[in-house]
């Protein structure tokens, strides 16, 4: 376990020596705040509205701003989540560290998961973006905090599927930009994956549909938590995590 924290500390380290940290924080941050700003202003104008029409019930803050907001943070994810698992093996490659790294007294699933609850970390981090906007919510008004709970838990599983994925990615390559271009074309295509089922009911378009990342995300953006949405996302991170450690053997085998 202390081979695992020191590896995760180094990682953390590096994401906040360099602007990359602040870069990807500052975006997150500026994107998710400007839907807060649309999602809350709509939110208010379509109350004043009902107000003035003098009918209707109270509308929902979870439903109106809440759960959009989570939602559109999923897909702000799948375009900024890359940039942080792209470096992770591919640096190490690209300096030459790698060996360094293999040679140590360390096991490779040490190596895996240091680095991969480094990247978390660093996701995490940029979630608290999200989390001081809503907070602004419950300070002058009054949603439901368990559907937002249940959101920000849809939003660090997927994230840490696609860590997952961007790790093994990662370890595969010794340039950061394709690892980065691949992570995004693999998870876009996972995410798509849903829309089989839009237009098609066979057996097989169910099957790909269950594989889509968003479909999984979908009950949490609603508070829900399925216990089948959890085991597809933690035995998505396991085989990430495995292929990761199956790359890592292989490149000890070939030096």
């Amino acid at each position: 376990m202390r081979n695992i924290l020191t590896i995760c500390s180094k990682e953390i380290r590096s994401y906040f020596v360099s602007p990359v940290a602040y870069l990807l924080m500052g975006l997150f941050g500026l994107i998710f705040g400007y839907f807060f700003y649309s999602a809350t202003a709509y939110f208010v104008m379509a109350g004043l509205r009902q107000q003035m029409g003098g009918g209707g019930g109270a509308m929902s803050v979870n439903e109106y701003v809440v759960a959009p907001l989570l939602g559109n943070a999923s897909v702000v994810g799948l375009f900024l989540i890359p940039l942080i698992s792209m470096r992770l093996f591919a640096e190490e490659k690209r300096t030459g560290t790698i060996e360094l790294l293999l040679t140590s007294p360390i096991h490779d699933w040490e190596i895996v998961l240091g680095k991969w609850l480094g990247a978390l970390v660093m996701y995490l981090c940029m979630l608290l973006m999200a989390v001081a906007n809503v907070a602004l919510l419950f300070a002058y008004g009054s949603p439901d905090w368990r559907p937002v709970l249940t959101g920000f838990l849809g939003l660090l599983l997927q994230g840490g599927t696609v860590l997952a994925i961007g790790t093994f990615i990662s370890s595969l390559t010794k340039n950061q930009i394709i690892a980065g271009a691949a992570t995004f074309s693999v998870c876009l295509l996972l995410w798509v994956l849903s829309w089989v089922s839009s237009y098609n009911e066979a057996g097989w378009a169910q099957a790909i549909a269950y594989c889509s990342i968003l479909t999984h995300y979908e009950p949490f953006s609603k508070g829900i938590i399925d216990t089948k949405d959890v085991v597809f996302y933690c035995s998505a991170i396991f085989l990430g995590l495995f292929l990761t450690a199956r790359s890592l053997e292989s490149l000890r085998w070939r030096a």
